[in-house]
């Protein structure tokens, strides 16, 4: 059973600026976002907690420059973007 990405109107204003600056990552993106929804625990998503002010959130990897933070509910299957941008952007 996949998981629900919740897409905030927060979240859809800073995909759009991601996107259009880095159209170069749109299937990359995408790929990453299906991962997600089908197993956010996939090696290659490298899932991790964060900590200090983010401490709560989670993040995933797009490329190795590129990061999602979200916030994941296991409970309720559901995973609730945050933030997308390069690792000084979100962190």
């Amino acid at each position: 059973m996949p998981y629900e990405l919740i897409f905030t109107g927060s979240y859809e204003k800073i995909e759009k600026r991601f996107l259009k600056r880095h159209p170069d990552l749109l299937d990359r993106y995408r790929k990453t976002l299906s991962l997600l929804e089908q197993d956010p625990f996939h090696p290659a998503l490298r899932l991790h907690g964060l900590e200090g002010r983010l401490a709560g959130l989670h993040s995933v990897s797009i490329t190795l420059q590129y990061r999602i933070t979200l916030e994941l509910e296991i409970r309720e299957r559901e995973i609730i973007l945050v933030n997308v941008g390069s690792h000084d952007e979100v962190y």
